[in-house]
């Protein structure tokens, strides 16, 4: 059996090899390695994946998501409603551009934000909600834009995670996440479900002139060169890194339905069993990508499980081990401990199993007999 990773960029690699390297080597031979001409087609071609108007591309999600912001003009002291149960990156750029970060609890069944738990958070100061597809499955956005829509609010999507992910709405129709919202932003870190080989980022937009702001800003504020017509950055996808989007951007659905496939087989070992919650698979809207497939453990160590794993030479994670609420450089007396009761509970019990494409059979019975085992 092949060592056993959490994600396989190796294997991958190999299988797109001739591809890639013919793209990459494109990109040598013209050496246009800032805006080349893989930069556009993998916007446009991205824009077409998506059904979506506007695609931006910049250096990695992080950015994406503050120049979103900054493209809306939000002032210093706006709230902004995010979810507790997250990565630090979507609270950080919020704070890094002194609006206030307004945490609110996750829901217990799909790990994304409460919908609740926004209502009540909602005040005359919130100017915009930042619902995150965590782990790869989309939240509930046509809640999430009725509520914005009622009360004049912002979206801005955090789809670092779930690229490819259709939202289905009450009527029967599906959208992509990421292109629901008013601006949304993702990321291309090597290991997301549409990865680079290095840092990238993108943000996309229906609104036209939200757009042409965005591109200015992602450019030094730049439109005509060394004329800065609005507070900018500097934030571009390379040429390099674009080519190898633009290599494996034509598989995302190939490598999606493979991950939720593996979900498959993983929740059919764990069915029933009592000290599992093995995450939900909805064959008819694909709402789920599975960029993490991840666990509840009930009524056991979950700690000790992974040391088990780790044992057995089985890589594994917890996303994440502390509320954003508990990080110091996010705390604040608004918060009490009982308004994260969800958040306060993932945060023991969930535990992250390998999830790549390359998985073999093979591998996929040693994870699962390997988990079964502990619980003996």
């Amino acid at each position: 059996m092949r060592k056993i990773q959490m994600v396989d960029l190796k294997s991958q690699y190999d299988t797109i090899k001739h591809t890639v390297d013919a793209s990459i080597q494109e990109v040598l031979d013209t050496t246009s390695y800032i805006n080349g001409p893989q930069v556009h087609a993998f916007q446009k071609n991205l824009e077409t994946y998506l059904d979506v108007k506007h695609v931006i591309p910049c250096a990695n999600g992080t950015d994406a998501l503050q120049i979103a912001m900054m493209g809306l003009d939000l002032q210093p002291g706006d709230e902004v409603i995010t979810a507790d149960f997250t990565f630090a990156a979507t609270v950080e750029v919020i704070a890094l551009l002194q609006l206030t970060p307004v945490l609110v609890d996750v829901d217990l069944y799909n790990m994304n934000i409460s919908i609740e738990a926004i209502k009540k958070a909602i005040t005359p100061k919130t100017k915009a909600i930042v619902p995150v597809h965590l782990f790869g499955r989309a939240a509930n956005m046509e809640a999430i834009m009725a509520i914005a829509n009622e009360h004049n609010l912002y979206v801005i999507e955090d789809n670092a995670q779930a690229i490819g992910a259709n939202c289905k709405f009450s009527d029967g129709t599906k959208r992509k996440a990421g292109t629901l919202g008013h601006v949304s932003s993702t990321s291309f870190f090597p290991s997301k479900n549409l990865g680079c080989y290095g840092d990238g980022g993108a943000i996309f937009t229906n609104d036209d002139a939200l757009a042409h702001k965005i591109r200015g800003i992602v450019n030094h504020g730049m439109y005509v060169r060394y004329h800065h017509d609005v507070v900018g950055v500097n934030s571009r996808l390379d040429s390099i890194q674009a080519a190898v989007l633009n290599a494996k951007l034509p598989l995302l659905d190939t490598y999606n339905a493979k991950r939720q496939q593996l979900a498959r087989n993983y929740s059919a070992a764990f069915e029933g069993h009592p000290n599992i919650v093995a995450p939900s698979i909805c064959d008819i809207c694909d709402c789920h990508v599975f960029h993490q497939y991840t666990l509840r453990i009930l009524n056991a160590d979950r700690d000790a499980l992974m040391q088990h794993l780790l044992n057995k030479g089985i890589p594994c994670a917890i996303y994440y081990p502390i509320p954003l609420h508990s990080q110091k450089a996010y705390a604040d007396v608004r918060y009490q401990e009982a308004d994260f009761p969800v958040t306060n509970q993932l945060v023991k019990e969930v535990i992250s199993l390998p999830m790549h494409t390359e998985m073999d059979d093979d591998q996929m019975q040693f994870i699962t007999a390997s988990v079964l085992e502990f619980f003996k």
